[in-house]
Parts: structure tokens; C-alpha cells; sequence
């Protein structure tokens, strides 16, 4: 019998037009052992405004759900296939590249998911809420450090797309998120029609790091965070 294990395959993708240049993203693709059998999960994570797909937490995110057997996603938005270090991409192009990087899943009709879950982190989170008010079959959406308002504005919250999903949705929030009041948040979820979950990670910034001075490590938190998605994964694949 041949082992079988996870793999990660690196795959180029055109986009549908050229942005400043950038022709084609980077995409990473986590295969499963033994891939598809089981519940053929696909799970697709968007980077954040500040960094690319090889965000420590993307990163992190990816590779421990393919080994729990579900089929991922990780990319590059033009402007981090680009390697900007600051400013990215209007939404609309985002969308695009979005769109353009889950083509991957659909390469091989035979391995092709049953369920698709989309999520994002930061900027690439507020994306992948956009992209889940459009008529796409999804099982799930979940967002880690969402852009609810600028910075420091609480009052100037963007919420409009939240009130459009019809997916189960997931929020993982950091108490020191500067871009997402906690309490802003909550009654924002009160007023969804969706199924909604919203969990609070203690001290944790935008990018789910601890401040020097706290007793907790960054380490932790990536744990935490991991932890409560894949518990919301397994529940909600379970009722699909």
C-alpha cells in the first residue's frame, strides 16, 4: 500500500486582466491524505492589508486544517503577489483575485469539495464577506480580526454586507483590535439573520499577537484561534 500524507503543491493562476503589472497570483493548495474521501471540506483564507499569504497565522491556519483533512486554500491578492508593503488593492480587484484563486478547486472535477467554507484575515476577511453575498453555494464564513470600522471609529462602521449572508458566520476578535470594537460587534451580530458566533481573544491585537507586558504568548493565541475554528468547522459541516 502506498503512504499516503499531506502535500502542499504551489500553483500559478492568471488572473481575468492584469493589475499594475501583476498577471498571475501565487496559490498554495493543502491536500489531505487520502483526499477526497470523507466530508471533502475546502477551506479558502485570505492574507490582510500588511502582509501576504505566507502570514504566519495564514500559514499556520492552513497546514494544521489540511492535517485534520480538510482541503486548503492560502493566495496572494495582487498587491501581495507584488510585495507592496503598504496600500492594497480596491475591493473590486480583490474580488477578482478571490474569484481567481478558488478556480484551483475546481481543476479536477473528481476531487472537486462538497462544502466550501471561505475566510480571511483582517482586510482579506472583509473580502471574503463581500464575496459571500454573492450567489456562491457556502457552508460557512469566517472572519479573523474583521475591518468592522477605521481605526479608532467605532462610529463609522461598515456592516451593510454583514445583514446579506445567509452562511453560518464566524468572528474570532481580539480585545486590542483597534479596527473592530468588540461591543460594536456584538450588537452588529444581534441584528444578522445568520447563525453567528463571535469569540473574544484576550489581549489579542489586529494581527492576534500579545503585548510585551502580558502573561500570554503569541503562540497561545494562535492555539486559541485555532482551536475555536476548527470547532466551528466540525459543527458546522456536521448539520450540512
Amino acid at each position: 500500500m502506498v503512504e499516503q500524507s499531506p502535500r502542499f503543491e504551489e500553483i500559478k493562476v492568471r488572473l481575468p486582466e492584469p493589475v499594475a503589472g501583476v498577471e498571475e497570483i501565487t496559490t498554495v493548495l493543502g491536500i489531505p491524505e487520502w483526499w477526497p474521501t470523507g466530508s471533502r471540506v475546502a477551506v479558502a483564507l485570505a492574507h490582510g492589508s500588511a502582509s501576504n499569504m505566507d502570514d504566519p497565522v495564514i500559514r499556520e491556519i492552513t497546514e494544521r486544517l489540511t492535517e485534520r483533512k480538510f482541503l486548503t486554500l492560502r493566495f496572494n491578492f495582487p498587491f501581495g503577489e507584488a510585495g507592496k508593503k503598504s496600500g492594497t488593492d480596491s475591493m473590486d480587484v480583490m474580488d477578482r483575485g478571490f474569484r481567481a484563486a478558488l478556480s484551483v478547486f475546481g481543476r479536477d472535477a473528481s476531487q472537486a469539495p462538497a462544502h466550501l467554507v471561505l475566510g480571511g484575515k483582517g482586510t482579506g476577511a472583509g473580502v471574503a464577506a463581500q464575496l459571500a453575498t454573492a450567489r456562491l453555494r457556502l457552508a460557512g464564513l469566517f472572519a479573523l480580526g474583521y475591518p468592522l470600522h477605521p481605526q479608532d471609529r467605532p462610529e463609522k462602521a461598515q456592516v451593510e454586507s454583514l445583514y446579506r449572508i445567509t452562511s453560518p458566520m464566524l468572528f474570532v476578535q481580539g480585545t486590542r483590535d483597534r479596527r473592530c470594537d468588540v461591543d460594536t460587534l456584538r450588537d452588529t451580530l444581534r441584528g444578522v439573520g445568520a447563525s453567528t458566533r463571535l469569540h473574544v481573544c484576550e489581549e489579542a491585537d489586529h494581527n492576534f499577537k500579545a503585548p510585551k507586558r502580558s502573561l500570554r504568548n503569541d503562540e497561545e493565541i494562535r492555539n486559541e484561534v485555532f482551536d475555536v475554528l476548527h470547532d466551528w468547522l466540525d459543527k458546522i459541516i456536521g448539520e450540512v
